[in-house]
């Protein structure tokens, strides 16, 4: 069965063994820092064979509706300008952004980054400590929010731990009824998102398909 715990610097860690193998499920929160603690946290009891980035992202191009599930053939660093090249051969790319995107940044990464189809805030540190290295990465995320949604700006309540700060955040938007219909529908579709992504997570691991997985070095 699957088996929860803490890791020392906070992670979530769930495992599962399957077969001959370990399966090792981290979570730390948004952003770059907590995926680094989230890495370090999943091979603490020794070195990973494969990499599954996975989670919630925005949509960049308005045929992406909440719900739908991607794959990707290149993962872009906003910040750094790093690509990184997956075995995907259908192109599309994710933006990873440093920050919560709004409408108009959706915009503008959309025309600064052609063929971009999706943006997060996690993958491209996973790729990249996965190329250090040396193993195989594939990225599948599932669109929480469509490119014309209108959210309030979560940058201000996010923790240094990559948490949402609740309480700030509810007092914030009880005063702004017009992100009311907006936010009670992202988290429907992050819901609905999750669901979808979970049964093609299951289908690529037990099938561990290494010709859609990148060997960031590997031999």
């Amino acid at each position: 069965g699957l088996i929860a715990s803490v890791a020392s610097n906070g992670s979530r860690i769930w495992t599962k063994n399957v077969s001959d193998c370990l399966w090792v499920a981290a979570c730390a929160g948004m952003g770059e820092n907590a995926v680094r603690r989230a890495f370090v946290a999943a091979e603490a009891d020794g070195p990973l064979d494969m990499v599954l980035s996975v989670g919630w992202a925005g949509a960049l191009v308005p045929e992406l509706k909440p719900g739908e599930v991607r794959d990707f053939s290149q993962i872009i660093d906003a910040q750094t300008g790093e690509r990184f090249s997956l075995g995907n051969t259908q192109p599309s790319a994710l933006i990873t952004s440093p920050r919560v995107v709004s409408t108009t940044e959706k915009v503008r990464l959309r025309e600064t980054y052609p063929g971009a189809v999706m943006v997060d805030m996690e993958a491209a540190t996973v790729a990249r400590m996965a190329e250090m290295r040396g193993i195989p990465l594939a990225c599948i995320k599932a669109v929480s929010d469509s490119a014309t949604a209108r959210l309030p700006d979560l940058n201000h309540f996010i923790s240094p731990a990559g948490q949402i700060r609740m309480v700030p955040f509810v007092a914030h938007l009880a005063l702004r009824p017009r992100y009311w219909s907006s936010t009670a529908q992202l988290g429907k579709d992050s819901a609905r998102a999750a669901q979808a992504m979970s049964s093609l997570i299951i289908e690529f691991m037990e099938e561990k398909n290494v010709d859609r997985l990148n060997r960031t070095g590997s031999p």
